[in-house]
Formats: C-alpha cells, sequence, structure tokens
C-alpha cells in the first residue's frame, strides 16, 4: 500500500503543478473554437506530450537518482579481489549479451538485492547491494549479475517508461473527457469550463492512473521471468535456480527506495486484489518456470 499511497501522492501533485502552469501558460486549450466542445485532436496531443515528459525525464536520470538514492560507490579502481571480480563478471556477460559494458556499483545496505537501470543499453548500471556480497556464493551472485545485465540488454527500462507514458497519455486524456461530460450534463455549463471540470478531472486521473498501472506491473512481473531466462543463459539455470532459492530464504524487508524497488531483483508476496500491484512475480512462481523450461 506504501507503493500505491505515494503513486497517488506524486501523481496528483504532477498533476496539480502542472495543470496550473499550463492554464497559466494558456498552453491547455483543449476546447473547440466556440469554447463548447472538446477538440480531440488537441486533447490527445496535449495529453501525449503531458503523459510522456514524466516518463522520459525519470528515464534520462535514472542512473543519477539511483545512486542518489541507494547511495550507490561506481567501481572506478577495483580495491579488493572481490570488486574485481564483479567487474570482470559483468564484462563478459555484457560482451556475451551484445551490450556495451555498464558501470558497476555497490550501495550499503544489509538487504539482498541488486538492480540495473539506465536510459541506454550501452550506458546502463548494474548495482549491487553490500549485504548480497555478504550471503550469497559467487554461483549465486553470478546468475544475479546475468539477471541484472540481462534486463539492460532487453531494454526493460526504456520499455517500462515508455508504456508508462503511453498509459499516462490515455489516463490524462479520459479523465478530462469525463471531466467535460459532468461539467456538461451534470452541471450544465455551456461554454468553457467550470471548477466542477478541475476537480473531476482530477478525482478521475487518480482513479484512472490506479487501474492504468495494473498495466505497468503486468508487464513489470513478465520482465522478470524474461531476466531470470536471461540469468539462466549467462550463468546457468541451475545457478539461477539457486539463487532464487537463496532469496527465499532472506527475512529482511526490501530495503531499496520505493523508486527502485521495481528494478530490484528481489520481490513481494501478493494474493487477490494486491498480486495486480506486484512489480515482481512470487520466487516460487519463478524457480518453477526455470526447472521447467527445457
Amino acid at each position: 500500500m506504501k507503493r500505491i499511497t505515494l503513486f497517488l501522492a506524486t501523481n496528483l501533485a504532477i498533476l496539480i503543478v502542472m495543470s496550473i502552469t499550463l492554464r497559466l501558460l494558456g498552453v491547455e486549450r483543449i476546447l473547440d473554437e466556440q469554447g463548447a466542445g472538446l477538440d480531440f485532436n488537441a486533447l490527445l496531443i496535449f495529453s501525449a506530450v503531458f503523459g510522456m515528459v514524466g516518463s522520459i525525464i525519470s528515464l534520462l536520470i535514472s542512473k543519477w537518482m539511483a545512486k542518489k538514492t541507494t547511495g550507490a560507490r561506481v567501481i572506478e579502481q577495483p580495491r579488493n579481489e572481490a570488486e574485481q571480480w564483479l567487474l570482470s563478471t559483468v564484462h563478459r556477460q555484457s560482451q556475451e549479451a551484445g551490450i556495451g559494458m555498464p558501470e558497476v556499483a555497490i550501495y550499503p545496505s544489509p538487504d539482498i538485492n541488486a538492480f540495473a537501470t539506465g536510459a541506454n543499453r550501452n550506458n546502463a548500471l548494474v548495482a549491487v547491494s553490500s549485504g548480497i556480497l555478504e550471503q550469497m556464493n559467487r554461483d549465486e551472485l553470478e546468475a544475479v549479475l546475468g539477471h541484472e545485465v540481462s534486463h539492460v540488454a532487453n531494454g526493460d527500462m526504456i520499455t517500462l517508461s515508455l508504456i508508462q507514458g503511453v498509459v499516462n497519455t490515455f489516463v490524462i486524456f479520459f479523465s478530462r473527457v469525463i471531466g467535460h461530460v459532468v461539467d456538461r450534463v451534470v452541471f450544465k455549463v455551456e461554454r468553457g469550463h467550470g471548477p466542477a471540470f478541475w476537480i473531476t478531472a482530477i478525482i478521475a486521473e487518480m482513479v484512472l492512473a490506479v487501474l492504468a498501472s495494473i498495466i505497468v506491473f503486468w508487464f513489470s512481473r513478465q520482465r522478470e521471468f524474461r531476466a531470470d531466462a536471461g540469468g539462466a543463459a549467462l550463468a546457468s539455470r541451475q545457478k539461477m535456480i539457486n539463487a532464487l532459492k537463496r532469496l527465499q530464504q532472506v527475512h529482511t524487508p526490501n530495503q531499496l527506495p520505493d523508486s527502485m524497488k521495481a528494478f530490484g531483483i528481489r520481490g513481494g508476496i501478493g494474493q487477490g486484489l494486491k498480486r495486480l500491484f506486484m512489480t515482481h512475480p512470487p520466487l516460487n512462481e519463478r524457480i518453477a518456470v526455470l526447472e521447467n523450461s527445457p
């Protein structure tokens, strides 16, 4: 629920700030020349620009944000044998995956976790926690690194951002259509838009955003299966299975910042409606898929 609450609060804040700003600048002109009906072409263009900007900005600053929020230290000159092993393993796997060498970083956390992010397959970041270095053996860690390198090779960060942008576009579009209908039908406003339009649009945006996020979370879960398969190919299937089984034994909470949890290798447990809002499939399902793969 914390992630959903944060999502709603962030979404509402962005909507209010951007709507007021665009309104003051006279940019949000979505009515026809008579001021009575919606100009759907203008509304769609406005929604696409508004919807994609946030996702694109988030993608472009993803590496910088990840380093800042986790305190990750990029390994430039290895300080010990473990750091040298990390660099050489990621270098080998990135060559096999056909991508540029990512930056490799370690962030301070007792949590057993790792993540990959970046706007470019050839300029990404792969980071592991200090906890995973202490609690996983080299075979398990090799599989985890393969999983993260596969995320980069699959272009998951870029695809996820594009999907989020498209979803945002339709959420913005339909929230304003709903606001317009309520303004005209219920409150009988004939020209322009009254307060009911803005209030209804904000409420509709919040509700539609939650419903639309189900699509984003579904894709996020599917990409984990693909990255597991990639990790199995770059390390070995048994090493990937062992790494996931090791994660099953972890009882400490996922300590990645909320903005980064979707990019970590660890997931949660959910049933019923909660499952629809999970970024990761349950570990037992991921293990079963690998065990049953040819």
